[in-house]
């Protein structure tokens, strides 16, 4: 190989390498990227169905179950229709349907809940907006896992009759199939957090 071609050879292996400021973009490119994905997987819920073994596995007592935080399965649609002489609502937007006034109020899929009360130990009153007051009833439902859905006074085709905040409410056809979720990884971060006092011995 002549002096010439060793030359062309290196002349050209230099051009082909990339600037060093186009690599220490890429660098930093790729670490911006990485924290992002960190940050979106830390910030991702872990939700499983709420179940009455899960509640026996945590041994949870009632103070405990009213500090977690719930999500619905799917998205509720609560209906009524309006009195002639009612104008004035709470929440919700008033629709018309065949010349009729609707309320109807929509809680989104994963929208977080609150226990505002326990009346046994298969049944919760979760709120979803608002205060206390307004809340909707779950029970443990053995077809389907023991998980607690969304309970009504009757259902018909899927159906149901509830009463929310003092006021009848009927629901979106498939509401049947609502229950209550938890964010594992919070509750774990909570039973973490837990410990029992041994006690302690006096010195001999």
């Amino acid at each position: 190989m002549t002096a010439m071609s060793r030359f062309l050879i290196k002349t050209a292996t230099e051009l082909l390498k990339p600037p060093a400021c186009l690599i220490i973009l890429n660098n930093m490119r790729f670490i911006i990227f990485s924290v992002v994905l960190v940050a979106a997987l830390s910030s991702c819920k872990n939700l499983v169905p709420y179940t009455e073994s899960l509640r026996q596995k945590y041994n949870w007592n009632e103070n405990q179950i009213k500090k977690i935080q719930f999500y619905n399965s799917r998205q509720i649609i609560l209906q009524r229709q309006l009195e002639k002489d009612e104008i004035a609502i709470e929440g919700g937007k008033i629709k018309i349907r065949d010349g009729k006034k609707i309320e109807e109020i929509i809680i989104k899929r994963h929208t977080p809940g609150v226990a505002v009360s326990i009346p046994s130990r298969d049944r919760l009153e979760i709120s979803f907006e608002k205060d206390d007051n307004h809340y909707l009833r779950f029970g443990v439902n053995p077809n389907e896992g023991k998980k607690f859905s969304l309970l009504a006074s009757e259902w018909n085709n899927g159906i149901g009759k509830i009463t929310y905040h003092g006021k009848t409410y009927y629901t979106s056809p498939d509401a049947a199939y609502v229950f209550l979720m938890v964010d594992l990884r919070k509750i774990d971060r909570i039973e973490l957090n837990q410990r029992v006092a041994r006690g302690r011995k006096v010195k001999d």
